[in-house]
């Protein structure tokens, strides 16, 4: 019967997508442990800033970025405007008598044209990429450029931290705290899929080949991998940000990363080739186009499970089993202050996830980029 082959054709794959796929890197990586060397360096550094209306966060982020201990000589801070309409070029320009540079583009074109623009002028060696709402330690800059004495290293990931208040609908913090893991073991088995784009590092020979309307966290990875290099993750390197405010807000976010993933992924459909890039193309289907396909194999779960319920035991647990996490998961979501719900917080997250990929998917294939970018509203 059809309704048998979709019910466990799609359990396999949601269960390889968030179990089966965890375990195959870890095996992989204690069986690997592919290691990397780290020794102080000093080369010329540009750190790059893009900005759309962040007035109000600037000031704070710019003198962050300067109590960074580096020498003041090799290092280079470009702030670029991205189409403001508030006094964030004003801001910027009160530090340019401290070596700050301020690019202002009038017309809005993007975060990722905003970098391009850093890009075009600046003059270090190794291109360092972070964002306003991001608080870096006073030692970030020296511990992740240290990562470069590898030669097989092209780009460096730092590991996110969420900050402030637990609020109740908090799926956001879990979610990063299995990514951060999940990150640590792919470096160990062989290099990340894609970076923190709050903060991360890369060698200028793999910024070249510029996307200018595509995720830069996601394409700079696979030009190294397209270069034989490996991107790795340093834990010791902190991008500390606040809570997205909102389901709303994270629900925007969401959709907004998944087109833009979705882009960089079909440029680069090439590297999916097991034969050519090895275990690497298999971590790229794994971490990405299978999380993005989940939403559709939950459907034909589900789909299958009521239209087998009458034939069997398990199908009926399987479909009760279901009933209960999106009831729970759309409980916590339309009653999130309630204290005993707490548990059902990381169904709710599953749902605003599945939501955001299935919106994600229209607006691609309607030919929707969000290229305009508004920076998320962060506690």
């Amino acid at each position: 019967m059809i309704w048998t082959w979709i019910f466990w054709l799609c359990a396999a794959f949601l269960a390889y997508t968030f179990v089966g796929y965890p375990l195959l890197v870890a095996l992989v990586s204690q069986r690997r442990r592919i290691s990397h060397q780290r020794a102080p360096l000093l080369p010329t550094v540009t750190v790059i800033i893009p900005a759309h209306n962040e007035a109000a966060k600037l000031a704070r982020k710019i003198e962050n970025t300067l109590a960074l201990d580096y020498p003041a000589e090799k290092r280079e801070i470009i702030v670029v405007s991205d189409g403001s309409s508030d006094d964030t070029v004003a801001v910027a320009r009160r530090y340019e008598n401290q070596g700050v540079i301020c690019i202002e583009s009038k017309e809005r074109k993007g975060k990722h044209f905003a970098q391009l623009l850093a890009l075009q002028v600046s003059q270090g060696e190794i291109v360092v990429f972070t964002d306003c709402s991001v608080e870096l330690d006073r030692d970030a800059l020296q511990k992740i450029v240290s990562n470069f004495a590898d030669p097989t290293v092209g780009c460096v990931s730092s590991e996110d931290e969420v900050l402030g208040e637990k609020v109740p609908w908090a799926g956001e913090r879990i979610y990063v705290h299995l990514e951060m893991a999940l990150r640590r073991l792919e470096a160990r088995a062989g290099s990340l899929i894609g970076v923190s784009g709050s903060f991360f590092a890369a060698r200028r020979e793999i910024c070249n080949d510029w996307h200018p309307t595509m995720s830069s966290d996601f394409f700079l990875p696979l030009h190294a991998a397209e270069k034989g290099l490996r991107t790795i993750v340093d834990p010791e390197c902190r991008g500390r940000y606040g809570l997205v405010r909102s389901e709303r807000d994270e629900l925007t976010r969401k959709v907004r990363t998944i087109v833009h993933g979705l882009d960089v992924l079909f440029l680069h459909v090439h590297l999916l080739n097991p034969f050519r890039y090895g275990f690497f193309a298999v971590q790229l289907a794994s971490h990405k186009l299978f999380r993005w396909l989940v939403p559709f194999a939950a459907l034909g779960l589900l789909a299958s499970s009521v239209a087998l319920h009458q034939a069997g035991n398990l199908y009926r647990l399987a479909l009760l089993a279901q009933m209960a996490l999106y009831g729970g998961g759309l409980l916590s979501l339309l009653l999130k202050p309630l204290p005993m719900l707490r548990l059902l917080r990381p169904a709710g997250f599953f749902l605003l996830g599945s939501a955001a990929t299935v919106m994600a998917w229209m607006y691609y294939l309607s030919g929707e980029r969000f290229v305009s970018w508004q920076p998320s509203r962060r506690a």
